[in-house]
C-alpha cells in the first residue's frame, strides 16, 4: 500500500485503532502486549467510544502488522483507522 497505511509513523499524532476486546482487563492485557512492540512510546487507551480505541505514538516507524500480529496472539483484533489529515 503505501507508507502512511502500512506503518505508525514518529510524531505527536499517532495512529488510532479500533479494537473488539470490551473489558477492562483484556484492554489493559493488549496494551501491555503493543508496549513490548521494538519503537512503541506509549499506547493510549479511549474508554468513551465503542468500539474502543487505542492511539500508538512510536519513536520510529513500525509496522502495522508486526502491532496486529502481537494484539492477534491474544485472541483480537486490532484495525487502523483512517489517517489524520494535516
Amino acid at each position: 500500500m503505501s507508507l502512511l497505511s502500512d506503518n505508525v509513523i514518529p510524531g505527536n499524532h499517532g495512529k488510532v485503532f479500533g479494537t473488539d476486546a470490551k473489558n477492562k482487563r483484556d484492554l489493559d492485557k493488549i496494551r501491555k502486549n503493543i508496549l513490548t512492540v521494538d519503537g512503541v512510546k506509549d499506547v493510549i487507551l479511549n474508554y468513551e467510544v465503542y468500539p474502543k480505541e487505542f492511539t500508538i505514538h512510536t519513536t520510529k516507524l513500525v509496522s502495522i502488522e508486526a502491532i496486529q500480529k502481537v494484539v492477534t496472539s491474544l485472541g483480537f483484533h486490532l484495525v487502523p483507522k483512517d489517517a489524520i489529515e494535516l
